[in-house]
C-alpha cells in the first residue's frame, strides 16, 4: 500500500513544517495500523533527518545553547535504551505503549496552550522561561522519557512540552528543538545501521518518498505564515490524541 505512504509522509512533513514538530507521531499513527514500528521507524527516521537542517537553518538567529544544550545530552543517554526495545519488544505491545504516549503528551500540550493562550491574553505577554528548580527536574525527566522515546519511536513530542515552556516564539521553538533533533538523529541513525534495523529496503523507500517530504515540508513552512499557530495547533494535538486512543484500542481488544 504504497499510497499510504505517500499520503502519511505528506502529511507528517507539512505538520512538521507548521508546527516544527509531531511529523513522526502523525506519521507512525497513520502507519500503525498496517505495518510494525520496526519498518516505520527507520523510514521516517531517514526522510526526517534532512528537515531538521532545514527548519534548524531557516531559524538560526533564534537558536539558543542553554536550551538546546543540556536536552541533547539527556535525550542521548535514553535513545541506546529505547533502539533496544524496538529491537526486542513485542509490535503489538510497542503499539499500545506508542498509543498512551500520544494520548498523554496530546492532552499536557492541549492544557499547557490554554494556559498559556490565557496568560497572553490577560497579560499580554508571551511565555517567559523561569530558572527554578521545579523546571529543572522536568528538564531531566522529560530529557530521559524522550530519549527512549525517540529510541523506541523517533517521539520528540515531549520535547514539545518542554521547548514550548523556556521559547517565546514560534520561530524561537523551531530552532531549538530542531536542533535537538538533529543530534539524536545522528545518534539514532548510527544506533540503527549497527543493530540493522535501517536496511537497503529501507534507504530506497526512503528515497522514494523523499519528494512527497519536501512539498509537505515547504508547504507547512508557507502556511505558518498565513495561518495562526494556537488553532492550528490545537487542531493538530486533537487528532494526535483521536489517533493514540483508536491506536490503544486497536490493540487491546
Amino acid at each position: 500500500m504504497m499510497w499510504l505512504w505517500i499520503i502519511a509522509t505528506a502529511v507528517a512533513y507539512f505538520i512538521k513544517g507548521l508546527c516544527g514538530f509531531a511529523n513522526t507521531l502523525v506519521f507512525t499513527s497513520i502507519l500503525g495500523f498496517g505495518s510494525n514500528n520496526v519498518n516505520i521507524s527507520p523510514v521516517e527516521l531517514v526522510l526526517g533527518y534532512p528537515t531538521n537542517f532545514i527548519l534548524t537553518w531557516k531559524n538560526r538567529k533564534y537558536l539558543r545553547a542553554r536550551v538546546y544544550l543540556p536536552l541533547i545530552a539527556l535525550v542521548l543517554a535514553g535513545s541506546v535504551a529505547g533502539a533496544l526495545m524496538l529491537k526486542n519488544i513485542d509490535a503489538r505491545l510497542i503499539k499500545i505503549i506508542f498509543g498512551m504516549a500520544v494520548i498523554f503528551i496530546g492532552i499536557e500540550m492541549l492544557f499547557h496552550e490554554i494556559h498559556t493562550n490565557s496568560k497572553r491574553n490577560t497579560s499580554g505577554q508571551g511565555t517567559v522561561s523561569e530558572n527554578t528548580v521545579g523546571l529543572r527536574v522536568f528538564l531531566i525527566v522529560v530529557g530521559i522519557l524522550s530519549g527512549v522515546l525517540c529510541g523506541l519511536f523517533g517521539v520528540g513530542a515531549l520535547l514539545a512540552a518542554y521547548v514550548s515552556r523556556v521559547t517565546d516564539s514560534n520561530d524561537s521553538f523551531k530552532a531549538n528543538i530542531s536542533a535537538v533533533f538533529i543530534a539524536e538523529n545522528t545518534f539514532r541513525i548510527v544506533v540503527y545501521s549497527v543493530l540493522g534495523i535501517i536496511n537497503v529496503s529501507c534507504l530506497k523507500q526512503a528515497l522514494v518518498l523523499i519528494p512527497f517530504m519536501l512539498v509537505g515540508l515547504f508547504c507547512g513552512m508557507k502556511s505558518s505564515q498565513l495561518l495562526d499557530e494556537h488553532i492550528v495547533k490545537r487542531i493538530v494535538i486533537g487528532l494526535l490524541i483521536l489517533s493514540g486512543i483508536v491506536l490503544v484500542i486497536k490493540n487491546v481488544v
